[in-house]
């Protein structure tokens, strides 16, 4: 199969990858409710549950870019689906709260591998005039896991399957689905990386140690790019929003939406955010042709702002009745449609761009690395102000069903400490963008000498080599055949004949 066929289908699997991870991600905020109930578990604890499972995450990334540089990712993505499904099943088994915390700790792991090393393979399968697309079409498939997990796990919520709770069962079915998922990308993906064999074997005949001082030479050189560090910047207060939207659906079903009305406005939410990727990444890349310097930063202020204003209308601005159902879900469509640019249109695009290929993964993880950690932060935070500011009243448990009127009081007290968590942030976001107008073409035009010059710098070796011998190496009864050029005034048959006769006579 050529290596075009092989590209699609690697692509396509790894892309199937992506939804599962986000599926994964998205089961445990889905039923928050749910859980909080059988575990006995506060807003706050249920929060920090994805914030261990966060810093994990984040800790394991510098492992997934090791494993990513030294081996075929598509193997590392095998392996880290296999690892969060495992993870998973001890989430579906867990019955107290310390069981699941350690639980989710684990999955941070398998996600962590996963993570850079998909969107190194993406960056490696397009061009700077294709990439916002490619990333839009990576960020629509991981919506759509989203959408899957999440609308899954809120179906089964409220029922009881052969004596195990509804949420559980999701779980276990979730991990089946992933480790099935992780089993075919282990057999039938190709890294593009790997198709040369000489390549492979370049990368494995150095040593563990000399991979490592590698990685942490080019850690270091990624970490002095004044442009990676404005992103990682605006991707901690950018990230801080979407991670407290982990507590949306629980918002949701305590201004009165039945389970199925909560995944039906949250699946709206994820397939608007979803359109949104790709809408942005199609006109990111637009704007690059046109403006080189500036459209891909513009289009990303102009996404974080809207999330001010409509993020208002929707937690402050709709009155908290489920009868209202429509205009909450034409809202979060707007939002969503407006506030996912930022990946695909600039951050992903413009990191390929300011590193040479190599360099890639280490990019993406870095940058998963220190952001995951600081906005995983938000949901603990989000329970914190409903509980201690906005006056969230905790059910006792044990004391009976909660009541109507409870229920929208703690619905707007979650409401205020979500816009808490999603205005100031995007305020901060929006402002550090604007720093990247003057890092960002001068990083772009460093990164494209460096690889021209290392570029000249190999064809310099390669006529060089030329120069002295050309060679070619045929597979001839598995022999080597080598051909030997030399000048006419070099070859001189008295000379051999002469050479011969003296060696006869020494003998």
């Amino acid at each position: 199969m050529d290596a075009a066929a092989a590209g699609r289908r690697t692509l396509a699997l790894v892309n199937l990858a992506a939804i599962m991870e986000r599926a994964d991600e998205a089961l445990l905020p889905a039923v928050y409710r749910e859980v909080g109930a059988a575990l006995h578990a506060t807003p706050m604890g249920l929060g920090a549950l994805t914030l261990y499972r966060s810093a994990v995450q984040a800790a394991c990334y510098p492992l997934a870019a090791y494993a990513a540089v030294r081996y075929n990712r598509a193997h590392v993505v095998a392996v880290g689906a296999v690892l969060w499904a495992a993870a998973t099943f001890l989430v579906a088994v867990s019955g107290t709260f310390a069981q699941v915390a350690v639980a989710r700790g684990l999955n941070g792991i398998g996600l962590a591998l996963v993570t850079p090393a998909i969107q190194s393979l993406v960056a490696d399968c397009s061009d700077d005039n294709t990439r916002g697309a490619a990333f839009g079409w990576l960020q629509l498939t991981g919506n759509i896991g989203s959408i899957i997990g999440g609308l899954f796990s809120l179906m089964l919520a409220s029922t009881t399957i052969m004596g195990i709770a509804g949420w559980r069962v999701a779980f276990h079915i979730v991990g089946l689905i992933s480790v099935v998922v992780g089993a075919l990308v282990g057999l039938f993906a190709v890294d593009p990386h790997f198709l040369n064999c000489g390549n492979g074997e370049r990368l494995l005949r150095k040593s563990a140690w000399e991979e490592m001082k590698d990685l942490v030479r080019e850690a270091k050189a990624v970490v002095q790019i004044p442009s990676f560090q404005i992103i990682v910047a605006q991707g901690v207060t950018g990230s801080f929003p979407w991670s407290a939207l982990s507590f949306a659906p629980m918002w949701l079903e305590l201004m009165g939406f039945t389970h199925n009305k909560t995944g039906l406005l949250m699946t709206t939410f994820a397939l608007a955010s979803s359109l949104g990727g790709l809408l942005g990444g199609k006109m990111g890349d637009h704007f690059a042709v046109r403006f080189p310097d500036s459209g891909r930063i513009v289009l990303s202020q102009i996404s974080s702002a809207s999330a001010i204003p409509l993020a208002a209308l929707l937690l402050l601005g709709l009155p908290d009745d489920s009868s209202y159902g429509f205009l909450h879900g034409l809202v979060m469509f707007i939002m969503g449609l407006s506030i996912s640019w930022n990946g695909p249109a600039t951050n992903n695009p413009i990191f390929a761009e300011i590193v040479p290929e190599r360099s890639r993964t280490s990019i993406y993880a870095l940058d998963r690395s220190f952001e995951s950690v600081l906005a995983s932060f938000a949901p603990p935070v989000v329970g914190f102000l409903a509980e201690h500011v906005y006056g969230y009243n905790p059910i006792s448990y044990g004391a009976g069903a909660s009541s109507v009127g409870r229920d929208k009081s703690n619905a707007g007290a979650l409401a205020k400490a979500l816009y808490t968590a999603i205005a100031i942030p995007m305020l901060l976001c929006c402002f550090i963008y604007s720093l990247l107008y003057r890092t960002y073409p001068r990083d772009r035009e460093r990164a494209r000498m460096d690889s021209l010059i290392a570029s000249e710098l190999q064809q310099i070796e390669l006529e060089r080599c030329h120069g002295v011998v050309d060679c070619y190496a045929g597979s001839k009864d598995g022999a080597t055949v080598i051909d030997m050029e030399y000048s006419e005034e070099d070859f001189d048959p008295d000379d051999d004949e002469k050479a011969l006769m003296d060696q006869q006579a020494e003998q």
